[in-house]
């Protein structure tokens, strides 16, 4: 079973990343979890994300589609990566979000792929 993995960050994490005097602890962290997830094997892809300032949001209303400058939703935390796994059940998924150096991480089974 697939699984995706998103990842929540704070504002300060996000801003962790760049701060040359946090950034080495900011990095420890997810170095640790990436080395033991990636020499698993389970990973089927992955990858950070940049800060949520930078995102543009497409939303449709009315039928027509409109671009706007930054996240979906105005929430503290965004979500700052994601990884697809293959395990063989909820259990293991949940088990691998919860080695995660972050607060929060959502788990979601993956639809079948599109063919």
């Amino acid at each position: 079973m697939q699984f995706t993995l998103m990842f929540y960050e704070s504002p300060e994490d996000f801003a962790a990343r760049s701060d040359p005097a946090k950034q080495q602890e900011y990095l420890a962290g997810w170095s640790h979890y990436v080395k033991a997830i990636l020499e698993s094997g389970v990973v089927v892809s992955g990858c950070g994300l940049h800060a949520p300032e930078t995102a543009t949001t497409v939303r449709r209303r009315n039928g027509e589609m409109f671009v706007e400058d930054g996240p979906f939703s105005e929430t503290k935390e965004q979500i700052g990566g994601i990884f697809v796994i293959e395990v063989p059940d909820l259990d293991t998924a949940l088990e691998w979000a919860a080695r995660s150096p972050v607060n929060a991480a959502e788990v979601r089974e993956n639809l079948p792929p599109m063919r």
